[in-house]
């Protein structure tokens, strides 16, 4: 049986692309979509999902509400949670991770990024349906105790090598403030255009994140800062 998935997010628009991104994985169904925190619980209560695509922004209540709902409920060893969000604070993205979520998707993302995840939970899930019947060893539990997240260097687009990657990754790190994409390019000894392209993939995949910078007259400079 495919898990059963609820889609959560007050943006009509955005809930119904998310749905579509799951129901074209093909390994999931789409049990329902909720657009407040309040329906969002009575559509876990009715339908039990496997899992649940949760927004954090709710016009009533907030996903986070929502999220320690679900673990304080009688089902909630029976019910996983990926947030999908554009909420960057700190104590937000505790909060998720305190309250068990698998995997924290900053908005926007593409369908290839939510795909990936989703893929990845199938692993998870089918690893510890085969170890539900046998004695664990070490080993075992080490799998199991390891939450299904993708790396941030993982599934690269094209063009770009995982070594330079970690050139980009390593000279954000050495820097205590945010850094423009030439500056990285300087780190590093990339073009500017190519420097731009790696730090863009490290802020899809969540660790890095934009600094607008407003100086003079014209667009503000992209700057970018290293989640830590």
């Amino acid at each position: 049986m495919k898990p059963r998935v609820l889609v959560v997010d007050d943006d009509f628009s955005v809930a119904q692309l998310h749905r579509r991104f799951v129901e074209s994985h093909g390994g999931f169904e789409v049990t329902g979509v909720a657009y407040t925190g309040a329906d969002a619980l009575d559509l876990v209560e009715s339908t039990r999902p496997d899992l649940v695509l949760l927004d954090v922004f709710l016009p009533d209540i907030s996903g986070i509400d929502v999220l320690r709902a679900i673990r304080s409920s009688p089902w909630s060893d029976e019910v996983d949670v990926i947030a999908i969000t554009a909420a960057r604070e700190l104590e937000t993205v505790r909060a998720a991770m305190a309250g068990g979520v698998l995997h924290y998707l900053v908005k926007p993302f593409s369908a290839a990024t939510l795909r990936e995840r989703l893929t990845d939970y199938l692993r998870h899930r089918g690893e510890i349906q085969r170890s539900a019947s046998e004695p664990l060893d070490q080993a075992a539990v080490d799998r199991l105790l390891a939450q299904p997240r993708a790396t941030w260097g993982s599934s690269l687009p094209k063009g770009l090598s995982r070594r330079t990657l970690e050139l980009v990754l390593r000279a954000l790190e050495s820097r205590p403030e945010d850094a423009s994409a030439t500056e990285v390019a300087e780190d590093v000894g990339l073009s500017r255009v190519s420097a731009r392209r790696y730090l863009e993939h490290l802020v899809d995949r969540g660790r890095a994140e934009v600094v607008p910078r407003y100086g003079g007259p014209g667009r503000p400079e992209h700057r970018y800062l290293l989640r830590r």
